[in-house]
């Protein structure tokens, strides 16, 4: 069997400017890699690197020629066992450049068996949650406008950006415009354990859900000490990579947040989800600001989460490929015939 592979950077403008406790973005680069059958049939995924795991845009690109030389020795899309293996062996690091090499591949094998990925792996299209939209940091009346207008469009959960500066005036001009929706909050570890406890006091009398990544990744003692004093059930975002890190957090938190782009694949982010479980926590399962490329195969998986943070696509102000249709928050899964359902606007 052949498969002839190639990638390609694109920039990404956002549709407004995103704030979150580490800074603001205006732009995203993806890497979008392609892997293509001798029968004509393509398969496509997309890297959405991120600086805080040490990866951007250059690193994908300058590793991505060893990753494909291993798609094209094997030859085989099939073979994703064998492929994240060697892929691990090739680059140990550079999680989202194996992962656009594994959506990829995942794409081509659905599609040459012409069904859907959910349905490939045997996953209910109906069990997935439906994904929360993001309001990011801005002045408060701001905030109340973007969550009025999430709402407008139909997304019942809404996920707030904060850091530490007017967290109960924000929270307040949050539910302000969104009376009736499920919020949660991520502050990206920007409190120390003591004001994230405070925070979520006020936090709880807003009806906040929970309280995502509150202290810095590495401060497993800080997310213990929020769990066990705060008014709010505890996330960890930053502080979980891969499977093999979710024991360590699973006695300091509630709910574990898996992404492909830190896991290295989309097997791997299956299994953090079966970990989380067996230890007793909850699963969300989380995106980067990216394209359709990379999110409409993270929807496929959903089913496998209890909630589900997908809206990297949403927040762009325009995208090269086509994604997964969403209505009130859901994607339609059941829409999608074969593969991801990532298809390249003409």
């Amino acid at each position: 069997m052949t498969l002839e592979t190639g990638f390609e950077r694109v920039s990404l403008p956002l549709a407004d400017p995103f704030t979150i406790s580490r800074g603001t973005t205006e732009t995203t680069e993806n890497v979008v890699v392609r892997v293509r059958g001798g029968d004509g049939t393509g398969g496509v995924g997309a890297a959405a690197p991120s600086a805080y795991y040490g990866e951007t845009a250059d690193t994908v690109a300058a590793v991505l020629p060893d990753l494909l030389a291993v798609v094209e020795e094997v030859g085989d899309p099939n073979a994703r066992q064998r492929i994240e293996r060697e892929l691990r062996a090739v680059v140990e690091r550079n999680p989202a450049a194996r992962c656009a090499v594994d959506i990829a591949l995942a794409d081509l094998a659905a599609k040459r068996l012409a069904v859907p990925c959910y349905r490939q792996w045997g996953l209910d299209p109906d069990a997935a949650p439906p994904t929360s939209f993001t309001v990011g940091m801005a002045e408060p009346d701001e905030m109340r406008t973007k969550a009025e207008s999430a709402v407008d469009h139909g997304f019942g959960v809404l996920k707030v950006k904060l850091d530490g500066d007017r967290v109960g005036e924000r929270i307040a001009a949050v539910r302000a415009g969104a009376p009736d929706a499920r919020l949660r909050v991520d502050a990206n570890g920007a409190w120390t354990p003591q004001a994230a406890v405070a925070h979520s006091e006020t936090l709880a009398d807003h009806g906040v859900e929970f309280l995502e990544q509150p202290v810095p990744a590495d401060d497993l003692a800080g997310l213990r000490f929020v769990r066990e004093r705060g008014a709010l059930p505890v996330a960890a975002d930053e502080s979980v990579t891969t499977a093999a890190t979710v024991p360590r957090v699973a006695d300091a938190v509630d709910v574990v947040v898996a992404k492909p782009m830190k896991c290295g694949s989309l097997r791997e982010t299956r299994r953090v989800a079966a970990v989380a479980h067996a230890c007793g926590c909850e699963a969300m399962l989380g995106c980067m600001v990216a394209s359709n490329a990379a999110i409409a195969a993270s929807c496929h998986l959903a089913p496998l989460f209890d909630y589900a943070d997908l809206d990297g696509s949403l927040l762009l102000e325009r995208d090269t490929f086509e994604g997964i249709p969403i209505e009130n928050g859901r994607f339609d899964l059941a829409s999608v015939e074969r593969g991801t359902g990532a298809v390249a606007f003409e």
